[in-house]
């Protein structure tokens, strides 16, 4: 038997204006080649400046991972070339990073919780972006300078669901904290894996394979367990030293499986040396006091919704795992909705909704003040929940978001008047006198005959729970 052994090291793209060392903007969706100067392009006599927006947001990471941030850090050079990196080495920080060490809290499937330790989170320019086309290639410099932080963790996952729980929590976690928009699909929360296996009980790690640049949850659960297959095979056909050995290697998502790339470097391949151009980095009170400033975060929130709300575990992780449904949630709230009321309706009738037309919460047309104010008159008896799905049909092919109005338009208002209700059971019971002497004499299960009655009679307006009070009083 084999144990996995996983370590993460993910890179974020700070969404700062300008870039890491100069004023060039940040946005890279321009014409090739525009947003750049003499410093993103490493012309000779161009000097760095480090982005002071930047170090905060690195350092409100650090904070909210209960980490070290250091208030004195050092930029160093990593040599390598490639076509993208115009100074043939990339400017990051080996030696001293803004922050070391934190941890962070993960909730796996099976209902049990684990602490990922985090070795360090450090800042480091982006290259630009080759193109190939045909015979030739292109370079566009846009995103040269870029700033990312790059979280290192620990070697402390045993599993590909390990490794994806870590990983959606540092999503949410980022976006919660506004240092990053995290698209994976535009590579702004992007992933290298590490892996490797080794016998049951033993305490030193096997050969570490990297898998990189794995920019989505399924693919890096796809990939680690196709290494692990791989390396399993391997160790079990005696081959293991000869096919598994350090290197680089890609996720082909087309054909499921990893691919070599190029042997794994090590540090001294690199030749790191502290940038000569950069001073140490030494952060202001100033800094620290905006970088401590930062929103109520996942783990808090779950605590809060369970604790002062009532809502069950799962609820609360389903809510908080996303910043934009957590706060929809909360606007619902802030109309009057019930809390584990508005979960349902958020999370099964609105969510389901949105999933058969392709939208999702960010750009749902029912916005969070319409569907808690139309929650609240569920809750209020002023509609029933039938009534309710029948609005937000309404809705989803309508530009009204009028609830009163659609309310009086559609004719879904709850009669809860005992008298109304009261006449029509009258009528019902006074249509159906054997079934009446048939309830009377031990046929309980006709009481659902006599509910449905009064509700069609009531054109579904009545109140069932009235109609089940006045019934029940009626036949007795």
């Amino acid at each position: 038997m084999f144990e996995t052994v996983i370590g993460l090291e993910v890179h974020v793209q700070l969404n700062t204006k300008t870039k890491l060392f100069c004023s060039c903007p940040t946005s890279f969706a321009e014409h090739q080649n525009s947003n750049t100067c003499p410093t993103c392009l490493a012309l000779p006599g161009a000097l760095p400046v480090v982005n002071k927006e930047a170090a905060i947001k690195a350092m409100r990471l650090g904070y909210a991972i209960n980490g070290n941030v250091n208030h004195t850090s050092h930029f160093d050079r990593k040599s390598y070339f490639y076509p993208d990196s115009p100074s043939a080495y990339q400017i990051t920080q080996l030696t001293k990073a803004i922050v070391q060490k934190g941890e962070v809290h993960i909730d796996l499937p099976d209902g049990s919780k684990k602490t990922i330790g985090m070795t360090q989170a450090h800042l480091e320019a982006d290259a630009g972006k080759n193109m190939h086309e045909g015979e030739y290639s292109k370079v566009d410099l846009n995103r040269a300078g870029t700033p990312l932080l790059e979280i290192v963790s620990d070697p402390d996952m045993r599993s590909s669901d390990e490794a994806v729980a870590y990983l959606k929590k540092l999503h949410s976690t980022v976006r919660y904290l506004d240092i990053s928009d995290a698209n994976m699909q535009e590579g702004s929360f992007r992933c290298d894996v590490n892996v490797s296996i080794r016998p049951k009980g033993q305490e030193a790690f096997g050969t570490r394979v990297e898998i990189k640049n794995i920019n989505s949850f399924k693919f890096v659960a796809a990939a680690i367990a196709y290494e692990v297959q791989r390396q399993t095979e391997a160790y079990e056909d005696g081959v293991y030293e000869q096919e598994v050995y350090q290197e680089t290697r890609l996720w082909d998502v087309e054909a499921g499986e990893t691919r070599s790339m190029r042997g794994k470097e090590e540090a001294a391949d690199y030749r790191y040396f502290p940038d000569p151009d950069l001073r140490p980095l030494v952060v202001t009170q100033e800094m620290i006091d905006e970088a401590k400033m930062m929103p109520e975060l996942p783990d808090a929130k779950v605590k809060r919704y369970t604790e002062e709300l009532g809502l069950k575990m799962y609820d609360a992780l389903v809510i908080t795992a996303d910043k934009e449904m957590a706060y929809y949630f909360e606007e619902m709230l802030e109309q009057g909705a019930e809390a584990k009321t508005a979960v349902t309706w958020l999370t099964s009738e609105l969510l389901g909704r949105l999933n058969k037309v392709g939208l999702n919460i960010e750009n749902s047309p029912i916005d969070a003040k319409t569907l808690g104010t139309l929650v609240a008159k569920i809750s209020d008896d002023t509609i029933s929940g039938k009534g309710g799905k029948e609005i937000l049909d309404h809705m989803m092919e309508n530009e009204s978001r009028d609830v009163d109005g659609l309310i009086d338009e559609l004719g879904l208002a709850q009669v809860s008047d005992d008298g109304a209700i009261l006449a029509i059971i009258d009528e019902i019971l006074a249509a159906n006198p054997d079934k009446v002497e048939q309830y009377k004499s031990g046929k309980d299960k006709l009481f659902g005959f006599f509910v449905g009655q009064t509700m069609k009679a009531s054109k579904g307006t009545a109140n069932p729970g009235k109609v089940n009070e006045l019934l029940k009083q009626r036949l007795s």
